[in-house]
């Protein structure tokens, strides 16, 4: 009969990367492969490849950048979790914590890590979250319990009251993109994307488009923050 306590000892956690900067997911391969408990079982650089990549391969844990070609990272998580497939899910973005780490905890996150943090703090993340609990940075989850996710904050922003959607519109907005080009990235038709840049406009009670396309692309460059 064979040894299962050392077995369970040797097994590996699955680990699925959607990242679709090459030079980024390359390196988060390099870091887990030090790690004698964790495994790289697939790679995707955009949502459909991701969802695929993820419905096959069954990880324990996927690691998923919120902007990603053609739907966002938040758009997969909220699939993922619809679909109800049992993996745990890890944001590491480049992108403000303290305005996305709600958002993807209520789609059904279990953590968000920055991307500026080192290989070690990043292992130690996938760790904390594939043993249950949510991971966020001590600056977000300040007073509040491990392994429970954290209230929205008292201290409300502009942004703050923008849904997922308007607020992946208005990324598009910072990248440069116009109306029929965010309507085709999203899967909307160009007259809604322009009522979405209206919606946006009103809530940060800008005043014109140019106004809210020069606030956009000044928010992306500094790190949508």
């Amino acid at each position: 009969m064979p040894n299962l306590e050392k077995k369970d000892r040797l097994a590996k956690s699955r680990v699925f990367i959607v990242e679709d900067h090459p030079i980024f997911r390359d390196g988060l391969i390099q870091i887990l492969k030090t790690e004698s408990d964790l495994q790289i079982c697939g790679k995707a650089e955009d949502y459909e490849s991701g969802l695929k990549g993820i419905k096959q391969h069954k990880p324990d844990l996927s690691l998923i950048d919120l902007e990603l070609p053609g739907k966002s990272g938040l758009e997969l998580i909220k699939k993922i979790r619809a679909l109800k497939l049992p993996v745990k899910l890890l944001v590491v973005s480049m992108y403000d914590e303290a305005l996305y780490a709600d958002r993807v905890l209520r789609a059904g996150g279990d953590g968000y890590i920055m991307k500026e943090e080192s290989p070690d703090e990043i292992i130690n993340a996938i760790r904390d979250v594939l043993g249950g609990h949510i991971y966020v940075s001590e600056e977000v989850s300040s007073g509040k319990m491990a392994g429970s996710k954290p209230p929205s904050r008292l201290e409300k922003r502009p942004l703050d009251e923008l849904s997922d959607l308007e607020l992946n519109v208005l990324e598009l907005l910072g990248q440069g993109k116009d109306n029929a080009e965010i309507a085709a990235q999203l899967g909307l038709k160009a007259v809604m994307a322009a009522a979405h840049c209206a919606q946006i406009r009103k809530k940060l009670k800008l005043k014109t488009d140019n106004a809210l396309v020069y606030y956009a692309v000044r928010w992306m460059e500094s790190g949508a923050a």
